[in-house]
């Protein structure tokens, strides 16, 4: 039974039993403890603690995952894979223990004909918790499982949560008995190859805090959910696995032919050395599962919208990327994989994600461009790393430091496996405990950095506790003033009773015209003015957010008076800055459909930012935007501009959405209804922002240039409305300036100038070659400085300051050809600079090199007495910086290494 089969299936059963089909949200998810989706009741985490309420009482869905944790044991086992997706059937206050394991069992195994997927009943092993007598007894007294296949089990097995704070409960899991290839009998409890978990049925009820301790369990129960419920989750991969009758979940129709594929490229057979355990796995056949799991998974995170990068999201899909090249240069291949390989994925994939086949151009362009860029960093990282293994050999250590090792990551993304496998086959371990602690210190900084955006440091349990008074209302898209009442007041201790004079607050208000930061667009600014009888108080809000849903948070600072919670307040937004902003917005979204109508839908968004007077679009393109195509864009906005055409929004579904074409950002999780904006018929995007009210209220847009910010995502900058004019006028005013400077017309500026720089360029190219034949003139006088130091001829100098790396070069090539061939010769030129430091090069002649001597060796002995940094080759090596007081002690060291090599 195909994927996309056992996909119609589940949820066609889970439909007739009353459940709403609930679309996939997209893989990156914002939240603050999460980066991506790693369960399937992810987006529904909000209904389960009570801060939403659910539209549907049940509802089902495939649900798109991510997990990482796991990574190292891909290919290792039949369990673990990065990309899968869990079929899951949710409960919200409805059903509870009977009727999941009711439902779940029917699916299993009413017969293919029936709509099942026609499982012998008679393998199937129930686990259940510790002390759950109530499950227990519905497996047996329902079901009609035997005692001897309901296994009880603890804390570590049989209780779920997502790994942070939030809902929790005991587990009910089904295992499936694959027969004794698979493993030695006994159950679960003794083999979970043999026995494998294909669905887990959690009945929620429990709020968890954080971890206390090591162990899966070690947390407190912070009380009882607002009502019992449940979520299962049935591994899609795991069910293909056994209606397929595979091994495991690399060989499925979704990954097997990825493998297989792999194999083919490599020259090698999948499975001939390895048995159907996963234990019995040869190497070759584990990388192989490596490549089929990390391409699939690559594609799958690029569908949505993530791109490769450093960090974050992008630093996983990148991480994902290079571990499967690099498993293909293991097996043998060394050309590129990804062009044979992804086009495999796709095809396996498009079945039940159609979107991919779609959007393969653009999701293509960014996997091959990657691969491009790691082969380019696998050749400087090795040189790179070979100095680092030198230095380390040279200085007496074994272990090549952990900042050296991250070095190399952080600055070459170079990865820490590769770095671990070649400074083995050099003989030399790495620190790499310290190359952890170096990498968990930047991850930390950077989670703290996004995280404090929306939070202000605090722990979400107090905001939680701000939401139990119900969420806010937004009302700022028809008003910018109103009346509401404070419901809480936020301080760096928690939750206050009053806030006074110089306060720094947040306050949150049962109703607000305030928009909070999201969606690239700037939070609005304010006063909060309290009058409550015999108290004053003036608050001005500085900042915006919503670290819950639901909860709109205004940062502010109490200018006078007191305020508590409850008090009646005039919210007043800054209608100037809200005016600007909004502009902004507006041609962001004009600049968006520009962009696409130039160069394809593959220009999709990937971030902005929508501040008053300008904007910023970052937007996905395997390529630079050529300045005419910019050109061309910036015109046809500043033309809709002229049109005024109207801007209107309104609220549908998401069926008719995409019905209507509007544009959606990767990545983005949409609600079942969703907010239009519409700028006459030039731009229709989903959106949650504010906007002008015509086209023409924006008045003018100036694009300011394109750049690069990573792999295949570019940057444009803009300024808009009176920022726009003035960006003009000053403009304007340097043209004048210079039109007069040079006493021609505007339009011939770019001539005269182009002509004035070529007569620059053409007296520079002449003092170049004076200055050169200064420098080579020289040449003659310091081959008769020559020493002799251990039978080398030695030219240890300093050339006059300030000569360059390239004349340095051609300096010392000419004196080492004066010198005798028939003799081993070393020279050795610095040339101190206007900074303190020093260029300096090394040339060692042929005989020199027959003898052993080598540049670089001799460049690595000079340069760090100096503070420099240095290399090469055999024959030639040079570097520059450090300290050229220290010169005198540099050659003496040179002339020092020269008497060890050649003593």
């Amino acid at each position: 039974m195909k994927s996309a089969e056992i996909r119609s299936r589940f949820l066609g059963h889970f439909e007739r039993h009353g459940h709403a089909v609930v679309p996939s949200a997209p893989l990156p998810f914002d939240d603050p403890n999460l980066l991506f989706v790693v369960a399937g009741m992810t987006q529904f985490v909000p209904y389960f603690i009570g801060q939403q309420t659910p539209p549907w009482a049940r509802a089902t869905s495939i649900q798109k995952c991510i997990r990482t944790l796991d990574i190292e044991e891909v290919g290792k086992t039949t369990r673990h894979g990065t990309f899968f997706q869990m079929n899951g059937n949710f409960s919200f206050g409805d059903y509870f223990k009977e009727g999941a394991i009711q439902l779940a069992w029917e699916l299993s195994t009413n017969s293919v004909e029936d709509g099942g997927f026609g499982l012998d009943g008679e393998r199937i092993w129930p686990t259940v918790y510790l002390d759950d007598d109530e499950a227990y007894d519905i497996w047996r007294r329902v079901i009609g499982v035997p005692d001897e296949r309901i296994v009880r089990r603890g804390k570590e097995d049989n209780t779920w949560d997502m790994g942070i704070p939030g809902p929790a409960g005991s587990c009910s899991e089904l295992f499936y008995d694959r027969g004794p290839d698979y493993g030695p009998e006994g159950g679960p409890a003794v083999d979970e190859d043999r026995y494998m978990e294909y669905w887990n049925l959690v009945f929620m009820q429990y709020e968890r805090g954080r971890s206390n301790g090591p162990h899966k369990g070690d947390y407190e129960i912070l009380g009882e959910l607002p009502s019992k419920n449940i979520d299962t989750g049935m591994g899609m991969e795991r069910m293909a696995t056994l209606l397929q009758g595979v091994d495991n979940l690399y060989e499925i129709d979704q990954t097997g032919p990825i493998l297989r594929r792999a194999a083919e490229l490599s020259g090698k057979t999948y499975g001939a050395h390895s048995g159907h355990a996963a234990t019995e796995s040869h190497p070759d056949d584990v990388r192989l599962r490596v490549i089929a799991d990390h391409v699939r998974s690559s594609l799958m995170l690029i569908g949505d919208g993530v791109t490769p990068g450093n960090d974050g999201r992008g630093y996983v899909l990148r991480r994902l990327l290079r571990r499967a090249i690099r498993a293909m240069r293991l097996l043998g291949y060394e050309d590129p994989a990804l062009p044979a390989l992804l086009p495999v994925a796709r095809d396996c994939m498009a079945p039940s994600y159609p979107e991919l086949a779609t959007d393969f151009e653009r999701i293509s362009t960014y996997a091959y461009n990657e691969e491009e860029a790691f082969r380019q960093t696998l050749r400087a990282g090795t040189t790179i790393l070979d100095l680092a293994v030198d230095e380390t050999k040279r200085s007496g250590g074994t272990t090549l430091p952990g900042d050296k090792a991250f070095q190399l990551h952080d600055t070459y993304g170079f990865p820490i496996d590769l770095t671990l496998e070649m400074a083995g086959e050099a003989g030399i371990d790495v620190d790499e405990a310290g190359f952890r602690r170096l990498m968990a210190e930047q991850r930390a900084r950077a989670k703290a950095d996004s995280q404090a955006k929306k939070t202000g440091h605090l722990d979400l349990s107090v905001y939680r506790a701000a939401l139990e008074s119900g969420p806010g209302a937004f009302t700022g898209y028809t008003e910018v003033t109103r009346e509401a009442t404070v419901a809480s007041l936020i301080g760096a201790s928690g939750l206050l009773s009053a806030a006074h004079e110089g306060d720094e607050v947040e306050v949150v208000l049962d109703v607000t015209p305030f928009y909070a930061e999201g969606g690239g667009q700037q939070p609005d600014w304010g006063r909060l003015t309290v009058n409550s009888g015999d108290r004053e108080a003036v608050l001005t809000v500085v900042d915006v957010q919503q670290p819950l849903p639901g909860l709109i948070a205004h940062r502010a600072t109490v200018l006078s008076g007191e305020v508590r919670p409850g008090d009646l307040v005039l919210a007043e937004v800054d209608v100037r800055r809200r005016a600007s902003v909004s502009r902004s917005h507006s041609a962001t979204h004009l600049l968006h459909s520009g962009l696409r109508r130039a160069l394809g839908d593959t220009a999709a968004q990937a971030g902005s930012l929508n501040a008053p007077g300008r904007l910023r679009f970052d937007f996905t393109t395997p390529g630079a935007v050529p300045p005419s195509v910019l050109g061309d864009v910036e015109a046809e906005i500043n033309e809709v501009l002229l049109r005024d055409l109207e801007v209107r929004w309104f609220v549908t579904d998401q069926e008719e959405a995409r019905r209507l074409g509007a544009i959606a950002m990767f990545g983005e999780k949409y609600g079942e209804q969703v907010r239009i904006v519409e700028i006459g018929d030039y731009s229709r995007e989903l959106c949650g922002g504010t906007h002008v009210p015509r086209s023409s209220v924006i008045g003018m847009v100036k694009l300011l240039g394109e750049a690069s910010i990573g792999s295949g995502v570019r940057r444009v900058e803009a300024l808009v409305g009176l920022d726009a004019f003035s960006y003009l006028a000053r403009e304007h005013t340097l043209v004048q300036s210079l039109a007069t400077e040079f006493k021609a017309p505007a339009e011939e500026l770019p001539e005269r100038i182009a002509g004035v720089l070529d007569r620059l360029k053409s007296a520079e190219r002449e003092l170049n070659q004076l200055r050169v034949g200064q420098v080579l003139a020289g040449a003659g006088s310091l081959a008769e400085q020559a020493e002799q130091v251990a039978g080398v001829q030695l030219v240890a100098a300093q050339a006059p300051p300030g000569v360059g790396g390239n004349d340095l070069r051609s300096l010392a090539l000419d004196v080492r050809g004066r010198l005798r061939a028939s003799d081993p010769a070393v020279v050795l030129l610095a040339s101190p600079d206007d900074k303190g430091g020093a260029a300096f090069v090394v040339a060692v002649n042929e005989r020199g090199q027959a003898d052993g001597l080598k540049a670089g060796d001799l460049v690595r002995s000079f340069a760090p007495v100096l503070g420099a940094r240095g290399g090469g080759k055999a024959d030639l090596a040079q570097g520059a910086g450090g300290d050229a007081a220290k010169l005198a002690d540099a050659f003496a060291a040179v002339r020092a290494e020269l008497a060890a090599v050649r003593a």
